[in-house]
């Protein structure tokens, strides 16, 4: 077992997180499982895997990147639940 109560217990209190007997050992259990598949995955011998970003072929088709005059601020503020001028106005949140 890599993963033990007693550090479980500690990263619960690291995470302030308040945590029962049988929570730990739960959480004992499923963090031992993932350590344990992971260092299953680093032994894997990975020398000649060509790295990939994407495992698809496909390439990203993207617009033409044309600058267009678009003035929609009267649609966006007649649209605003309150607006004042050129500005919206919105309800104190921080005082």
């Amino acid at each position: 077992m890599l993963i033990n109560r007693k550090e479980v217990e500690q990263i619960a209190v690291l995470a302030k997180l308040e945590v029962n007997a049988a929570e730990i050992e739960n959480i004992t259990q499923s963090l031992d499982a993932v350590v344990n598949m992971i260092n299953h995955i680093n032994e894997v011998d990975t020398k000649d895997v060509k790295p990939m970003a994407n495992p698809l072929d496909a390439v990203q088709r993207l617009r033409a990147d044309v600058v267009t005059e678009t003035s929609n601020k009267e649609v966006l503020l007649a649209l605003a639940a309150n607006a004042d001028e050129d500005y919206y106005l919105v309800p104190t949140v921080i005082e």
